[in-house]
């Protein structure tokens, strides 16, 4: 049966950029809360209005609105405010979106209901959700976490980064997974307590900045790909408010396949404590760093939906060079 897979010199040549990733890094394990703001407004649906649908012919779902009348946009509020300083007796207004990476001029045709323009269209401008910070470079506070990019449910797109920050979170309570269903973390995310900015959503994870104190942990050694092993091995992670504990997996093989990162090894949870409280791997465990052999491998993934137990890590080198990219 086929398995189903959810989801930091210039001399007279050109510039040469080495990715000289830390040999030596803080682990993670923290719970975040992850606050994005997108690069434009997305589209992620229609409704009518006065009973038809009158964006349709124009906008297509996925689409990042960035400008009203040659006005840039960046917030619903801002979207709503010009067109009501725009909106002209035809009731439409000039529209420059971004489809498929191409910049596309059309037009937004409005009606007003109940006295209000409408446009026909849901938006988003932002995304807020939970994860686990993989590590920290305590040389240039470049960080890593999730592993995996994000990616908007309503469009199954990747969020494009206008800016965002990760926030300290506290974990109130678990539903539990199940083979066949993914559970997941449930938290209380400080929104005032930042503790670094968001500047990268890419397919190995998301990346940025740690602005606050660094943790009171010791430094841990990378392994290289090819130092992962079959066997024992822990990850880091939280259930219950801030505290980070240990808990047991097995390495069961490992894969190198340059197009799908995010599975650079195979794992089972064997740890009963941690069966007991989630029931192997739930949602919001992403980015919770992996450890064999007193060195950090990677970080956790995604989980297989027919056996929750089971899970797949990426190799932290593949996010540590990801995440130096932030310094060229």
């Amino acid at each position: 049966m086929k398995k189903m897979i959810i989801t930091i010199f210039i001399i007279l040549f050109l510039p040469v950029y080495v990715l000289a990733y830390s040999k030596n890094v803080i682990p993670g394990g923290e719970s975040i809360g992850i606050q994005i703001n997108s690069d434009g407004l997305i589209v992620v649906g229609y409704y009518k209005v006065n009973d038809k649908y009158i964006a349709k012919d124009n906008i297509k779902i996925g689409d990042r609105i960035t400008k009203i009348n040659n006005k840039e946009v960046s917030s619903i509020s801002e979207l709503t405010n010009v067109i009501n300083e725009e909106i002209v007796d035809n009731l439409s207004v000039d529209v420059e979106v971004i489809r498929n990476n191409k910049i596309i001029k059309t037009k937004l045709k409005l009606e007003i209901e109940n006295n209000v323009y409408k446009t026909g269209l849901y938006i988003k401008d932002s995304v807020t959700g939970l994860g686990t910070l993989s590590y920290i470079d305590p040389i240039t506070k470049v960080y890593g976490s999730l592993g995996h990019e994000i990616i908007l449910s309503e469009t199954n797109d990747r969020i494009e980064v206008k800016d965002g920050n990760i926030l300290l979170s506290k974990v109130t309570n678990i539903t539990k997974s199940r083979n066949g269903q993914v559970g997941s973390k449930n938290a209380n995310i400080l929104y005032n307590k930042k503790i670094g900015t968001i500047l990268k959503n890419t397919n190995t994870g998301i990346y940025g900045f740690y602005t606050s104190s660094l943790p009171n942990k010791d430094t841990i050694e990378v392994a290289e790909f090819s130092e992962i092993n079959k066997g024992k091995a822990y990850i880091l992670t939280v259930t219950k408010d801030n505290e980070v504990k240990k808990y047991d997996i097995n390495i069961i093989d490992k894969y190198y396949n340059k197009k799908d990162t995010q599975k650079s090894f195979s794992f089972e949870v064997i740890d009963k404590d941690l069966i007991n409280k989630t029931g192997g791997i739930v949602q919001g465990m992403s980015g919770s760093p992996i450890i064999q052999n007193n060195k950090l491998i990677g970080a956790v993934t995604n989980v297989v939906i027919d056996n929750v137990k089971l899970g797949y890590g990426i190799s932290i080198i593949t996010m540590l060079k990801s995440g130096d990219e932030l310094l060229n």
